[in-house]
C-alpha cells in the first residue's frame, strides 16, 4: 500500500481542511496517510522569515484574508469551520501530546480531537485542555503524561525531517520524493496517487 507522509499543525486552519479529506482520499485511491504533528513556527522560524510574525508579507497572510479564505475552503468541503482563538500553551505542547497519545495508538484521534476543538468548538487550548485529553480518549492518563514529558526529542526529530526534506510550512505532503505544500495542492497530490503526470 502507497502512503502519503502528512506533516501537520494542530493550530493551523489549513492543516484542519486538509485532515478532512484524508480518509476520502485514502479510500479513493487505497492509500495510507502517515500522520507527523509539528509545531510550525517552529519550522518556519528554523528557516528564518517566519511570514506570520510582524506585520503581513503580502495579502495572503493578512489575518482577515486568511480567515475569508478558510471559511470558504469549509464551506466548499462541507465541514464547519470557527476561527480559532489563541492558545494560553506554547503551540508545540499540541504537536506534544498527540505524539504522547501515539504510545497508546492514538496520535490521529488525538490530532482529531484538538482540531475539533479548535476549529469547531471555539475552546481556548490551556493546559486543563491539554491534560483532560486522556479521559477524552479513553487512554490512561499517567502513562500520557509521562510521555508528554518525554516527547520533545521524537518532535524534535520530526522537525528535522521534514526541514531536511525540504518542507517549509504545513500541510506539507509526500508521496515518495514527491513534495505537495498547503491544503490547495491536494489536487495535485490526488493527481500523482492516480498516475496523472
Amino acid at each position: 500500500m502507497r502512503t502519503v507522509d502528512f506533516y501537520l499543525g494542530l493550530g493551523s486552519r489549513y492543516s484542519y481542511l486538509a485532515a478532512s479529506q484524508v480518509e476520502r482520499i485514502e479510500k479513493t485511491y487505497g492509500c495510507r496517510f502517515i500522520w507527523k504533528p509539528i509545531a510550525s513556527g517552529a519550522l518556519m522560524d528554523s528557516r528564518g522569515g517566519n511570514p506570520f510574525r510582524g506585520e503581513p508579507l503580502s495579502g495572503q497572510y493578512d489575518w482577515r484574508y486568511r480567515e475569508y479564505d478558510a471559511k470558504c475552503w469549509a464551506d466548499y468541503y462541507g465541514i464547519p469551520f470557527r476561527e480559532p482563538v489563541g492558545f494560553r500553551v506554547d503551540p508545540d505542547r499540541l504537536a506534544l501530546a498527540c505524539l504522547a497519545a501515539d504510545g497508546q495508538g492514538a496520535l490521529v484521534p488525538c490530532c482529531r480531537l484538538l482540531q475539533q476543538l479548535i476549529f469547531v468548538d471555539g475552546v481556548v487550548i490551556d493546559n486543563d485542555v491539554i491534560a483532560g485529553v486522556p479521559r477524552k480518549l479513553g487512554l490512561d492518563a499517567a502513562t500520557f503524561r509521562r510521555d508528554l514529558d518525554t516527547a520533545r526529542p521524537r518532535h524534535e526529530a520530526l522537525l528535522d525531517e521534514a526541514r531536511a526534506r525540504g518542507a517549509f510550512g504545513v500541510p506539507t505532503f509526500f508521496l515518495g520524493e514527491k513534495m505537495f505544500w498547503g491544503n490547495d495542492r491536494l489536487v495535485l497530490l490526488e493527481g500523482a496517487l492516480s498516475g496523472v503526470r
